[in-house]
Order: C-alpha cells, then structure tokens, then sequence
C-alpha cells in the first residue's frame, strides 16, 4: 500500500538541498523576471520566444543567475515545453525575496 500523498501547498519546498519549483512560465515577455507566486506556482518571465522548447532553456540560464547556480544544476523536471513546469534547483546559493517566506537550508542566503 502506498502512503498517502502530501502535495505541496506552496509553489516551492525542499528535499534535502533540493529546492522544488512549479513556474507559470511567460515567454516573449518585455524582460526577464521572476514575478509573485500565483496559487501554488511561481510565474517567471523571460525574454525568449516559446519555439522548441528555447524560452525554458533561456528560463533557465536566468535562474541560473538568480539562485547562484550554474545551468546545469537546474532540472526541468516537467513542462519542457509548456508554460506549466516544475525545477529541481540542486544547492542554490542565493535565493530571490519570494523564497525567503520559509527557512532555507545551512548556507543559503
């Protein structure tokens, strides 16, 4: 028998050093942003056009930034190519004001 699941009921949390994200992703926008939490997704704005997949990887590389990470150590978990996605963020070492709401853990800033 499985456990029951425990969704989230934030548009983030961790697994060990692991931060979860669900974007509302909007590509072809006027800059790139990481705008207010919208139910339990994030919205990111980017810059990129949505054809084959280019606006989440340029998604992405601007996260990458924004959390102190390289591009690599961001996963597209879903939603590849779909406004709707979900991002494993291996150890960011910085974290944009609308994650600092919950406790981060040891060495994040």
């Amino acid at each position: 028998m499985k456990p029951k699941s425990t969704a989230p009921r934030s548009f983030f949390w961790w697994e060990g050093d692991t931060l979860v994200v669900n974007i509302l992703g909007q590509p072809s926008a006027n800059r790139d942003a990481i705008g207010k939490p919208q139910g339990e997704q994030l919205k990111v704005s980017v810059t990129a056009a949505p054809r084959r997949g280019r606006a989440t990887d340029h998604m992405v590389r601007f996260l990458a930034g924004e959390f102190g990470v390289s591009p690599s150590a961001i996963e597209v978990v879903f939603g590849r190519m779909n406004v709707n996605k979900q991002l494993r963020i291996e150890a960011p070492q910085k974290l944009p004001a609308q994650f600092r709401q919950s406790s981060p853990p040891d060495g994040v800033e």
